[in-house]
């Protein structure tokens, strides 16, 4: 009993965070060939209005325009990479999800590694710093006789 509900619970949750396949029935093309090609495009394509997903995940009008481009595109008789060339001429390397590494895209590619790379000279420092032991030092007189008022004195216990 208990196994049927942790089942039907997964099941549910895997149901509701599953992505969405915005591709509607009547988008697809006929030919499994062509409409494998023109999904794999897709999933390498931004959506202009969601920015975080792929045009083949995206409800949104503009990514329904460009999945049919796409697929007008292949049916046309163009390769993936003139369709992918052809809408890169359009909108731009922005519409790439994984632009290709050059001068404008650098900062966008580097990023990572410097937040890496100084997070860990600053933790490297920070132990460091804690690791250094200091010599201790010697009392001087007034201190000498402070702690012996104090090791002197009684305290009454309970």
């Amino acid at each position: 009993m208990i196994m049927r509900r942790v089942v039907l619970t997964l099941s549910l949750f895997m149901a509701l965070v599953s992505p969405a396949l915005a591709v509607n029935p009547g988008e697809a093309l006929s030919d499994p060939a062509l409409e494998a090609r023109a999904r794999t495009i897709s999933k390498e394509l931004r959506c202009l209005v969601c920015q975080n997903q792929s045009i083949d995940d995206s409800d949104a009008d503009l990514a329904g325009d460009l999945r049919k481009l796409v697929r007008d595109r292949l049916v046309a008789g163009d390769s993936d990479e003139q369709v992918l060339d052809y809408i890169v001429a359009r909108y731009g390397d922005f519409v790439l999800l994984r632009p290709p590494f050059d001068v404008t895209t650098a900062l966008l590619w580097l990023t990572p590694f410097g937040v890496v790379v100084f997070g860990g000279v600053g933790l490297w420092l920070a132990f460091r710093r804690r690791s250094v032991t200091r010599a201790p030092q010697a009392l001087d007189s007034e201190e000498k006789s402070k702690l012996a008022a104090l090791l002197n004195e009684t305290t009454p216990r309970d």
